[in-house]
């Protein structure tokens, strides 16, 4: 298929038209993220990828977004079979723009089957509407599907020592120019100093990842939003497609992160009850003491990805300040975790 490229960093205008869409559309709503757009339109919601270039991704080009588009919707099919529907164009028919159908292909996107709002693990948490039996059944469903994820020689490197530490030293490097107001140098330094540290007195503790076969071809970015609950069904989605390393990892990694997210909202006693349920249905008793590590790292991840967001022209100052806000709390949970000890 020959694509147009759109050289805007902006959303294209029609997609917040009910017109362009090919089926009713109820109040469109767009949520943004640092490297997508998602707009709520009737029984779907429609994914576009920004063209961004963070490092970590390139979406710069129209080829390199329809190939991740791609790649989005065959991994997250592996926990939300009927979730993602297929990837749709925007299609320029006679100098207009449509979502879907006939015409020359400007922008690919993700089409998806729209997901309760009232359902998502954060709305769920805020509504004190969590037990300690979700949390168990988030973890049980974790753990069936880390069992059967691709491992192997492909995978395994992703879990290794040196990867391992590339990522940490890839989040350091892409925070050295925050402010203190977002990222204070001393809480900066204590977080390098003490991921140094394990990094270099633990490498037999994360290479037994590999050796028993904990590095999976897993989710890579679950914490609470990419979660929701519709009736008894679990749906653990918007996996990342963009970055292998970041979605290959070792286990202890990936429950490390939906456990530092139940910590981020105050429910600790939710982490313990999640991590157990894993532990007791994986086997892997050793996970729990790389999890403050892998807590700090992930909390570290998200004060950057919210702070990756300041650098765009078009926040208003409420949007700004509360990016800043949010990054500042994932960076002060980061160091909680050096102060606990492991």
């Amino acid at each position: 298929m020959n694509a147009h490229a759109t050289a805007s960093h902006r959303l294209p205008e029609p997609m917040l038209r009910s017109e362009a869409y090919p089926h009713p559309t109820d109040d469109l709503q767009l949520h943004e993220t640092h490297i997508s757009w998602v707009i709520l339109a009737g029984a779907h919601a429609y994914k576009v990828k920004k063209p961004v270039a963070l490092g970590f991704l390139d979406f710069s080009d129209v080829e390199r977004r329809a190939t991740a588009c791609d790649d989005e919707v065959r991994l997250n099919r592996r926990l939300c079979p009927d979730v993602y529907l297929g990837v749709v164009w925007l299609a320029d028919r006679g100098g207009e723009l449509f979502v879907g159908g006939d015409g020359h292909p400007v922008e690919p996107i993700v089409q998806m089957r729209r997901l309760p709002a009232e359902g998502m693990l954060p709305s769920l948490l805020r509504r004190g509407a969590v037990d300690a039996s979700l949390a168990r059944r988030i973890g049980h469903h974790l753990a069936r599907f880390h069992a059967s994820a691709v491992t192997g020689p492909d995978v395994n490197p992703h879990g290794s020592p040196k990867t391992v530490r590339a990522n940490s030293d890839e989040n350091f490097q892409q925070t050295e120019t925050l402010s203190e107001r977002v990222l204070p140098a001393t809480t900066r330094a204590a977080i390098v100093a003490y991921a140094e540290h394990f990094l270099q007195e633990q490498p037999a503790l994360l290479e037994r990842s590999m050796i028993t076969g904990r590095v999976r071809d897993g989710h890579g970015d679950l914490h609470a939003a990419s979660i929701c609950v519709e009736g008894s069904r679990l749906h653990l989605f918007d996996c990342i497609e963009f970055n292998v390393r970041f979605r290959c990892a070792d286990v202890a990694a990936e429950v490390a992160f939906l456990a530092m997210d139940l910590d981020h909202y105050a429910r600790p006693d939710l982490a313990s009850a999640f991590v157990e349920a894993y532990v007791g249905d994986s086997g892997d008793a050793e996970l729990r003491v790389l999890l403050d590590f892998y807590k700090c790292y992930r909390a570290y991840v998200r004060g950057k990805v919210a702070s990756l967001r300041l650098a765009e022209p078009d926040l208003t100052m409420s949007e700004r300040q509360a990016l800043a806000d949010e990054a500042r709390t994932y960076f002060v949970l980061a160091h909680s975790y050096i102060q606990r000890g492991g």
